[in-house]
């Protein structure tokens, strides 16, 4: 059974009077039926497109959690063939919330990483809906090691809301398994090719998500945080999700124009949920493309490239020069920052020390004076 969001209920209907009309063709073949099916189908193309041409950040942040959308697994299925799993940290148990191995891919080894989701309910709950605990991270650093060990490239699909925030997760060490696996990935001596298939939440996106070519599908998503949790911090209302989903520059658009990604893979009209095997093609493309260019480039200069690439967004800053939503609602709850002049600047305040030292200098002076006749 399909699902479809809030904004896809028009097309629910029309996909509904295809499927009628397919069966009746089925029991009684007529090219007046073939033609009505041909026009609905282009009715539907119609109707995505005007969705399209006005669809908000909410509403591809909602695309790309949608239920049937391609997960990791599913590029393995069908992009890596002769695939080998392999589980554990070696240190304290597995998670099935990131899964990885090697395998080939066109004909080339590559090691795979990537957020796994689940389908259905049951595999939602054993991969604890794509969020890592610090093992799974820990595993992701250790196949990396050894992928480097035989120089094989790696590639990474990050989907996933963000880390698991439990409190067995954060005994076990949380935030220091995901900075360890972001420096993993900045000081890796291969190829390291990212792309952001659904979400990209935080640092759980991050610590897989550090490589030397970021590609990112056309409806996918990364941001620092969720709309939801912008929401509820800034305005303690879950309900301005819109909103925030437009402060925070979630989208690939947004993403190509500061640079933290190289490049947009397109989606089909109707999104990757609904043409899935066109979408994974043209992943698979896209990843060629970067591993043949990367292929002959020398192991220390894969690492400056991905650590330069990252410390100038740092020396640069995101968004830096523009005022957004997020900036206005802070300003409103705690006031604006108006930046003060230092000390050393201030000349009034440099005159007024400058008499005082005099005067202590001149008391000093007169008090050693004294006691000395």
């Amino acid at each position: 059974m399909n699902t479809y969001l809030d904004f896809e209920k028009p097309i629910e209907a029309l996909d509904t009077r295809i499927l009628e009309l397919k069966n009746l063709n089925e029991s009684n073949p007529s090219d007046s039926l073939l033609q009505e099916i041909q026009d609905t189908e282009e009715q539907i193309n119609l109707t995505y497109k005007k969705i399209i041409s006005n669809i908000s950040p909410w509403q591809r942040t909602q695309i790309s959690r949608h239920p049937e959308r391609p997960k990791t697994r599913d590029y393995i299925e069908n992009l890596i063939t002769d695939f080998f799993p392999l589980s554990g940290d070696r240190t304290f148990s597995e998670d099935k919330a990131i899964i990885g191995g090697f395998g080939k891919f066109r004909g080339q080894s590559v090691l795979v990483i990537g957020h796994e989701k689940g389908h259905d309910t049951t595999s939602r709950i054993a991969h604890n809906f794509g969020m890592p605990r610090p093992e799974g991270y820990r595993k992701a650093q250790r196949l990396m090691r050894l992928a480097e060990q035989f120089d094989i490239p790696v590639i990474s699909f990050v989907d996933t809301p963000g880390a698991y925030p439990g409190i067995g997760a954060e005994q076990r060490g949380q935030s220091e398994a995901i900075a360890k696996t972001t420096e993993c990935c900045l000081s890796l001596g291969v190829p390291i090719i990212v792309v952001i298939i659904g979400e990209g939440g935080s640092g759980g996106a991050v610590a897989i998500g550090t490589g030397n070519n970021v590609l990112m599908l056309e409806n996918a998503i990364y941001s620092v945080i969720s709309p939801e949790g912008c929401s509820s911090i800034l305005w303690k209302d879950t309900s301005k999700t819109t909103e925030a989903a437009a402060a925070l520059k979630l989208t690939a658009a947004d993403m190509l124009k500061i640079d933290v990604i190289d490049k947009i893979i397109p989606e089909p009209i109707g999104g990757a949920h609904r043409h899935r095997s066109i979408v994974m093609d043209s992943t698979a493309d896209a990843i060629e493309e970067c591993l043949n260019i990367l292929s002959n480039q020398h192991g220390n200069e894969l690492k400056h490239s991905r650590q330069e690439r990252y410390l100038q967004i740092g020396r640069s800053g995101l968004f830096a020069d523009k005022v957004t939503a997020v900036n206005v609602a802070l300003d409103n709850k705690f006031g604006k920052f108006r930046p003060q002049n230092p000390i050393y600047k201030n000349f009034k305040l440099q005159l007024i020390l400058t008499g005082l030292f005099i005067f202590i200098i001149f008391l000093l002076y007169w008090y050693m004076a004294g006691n000395n006749l």
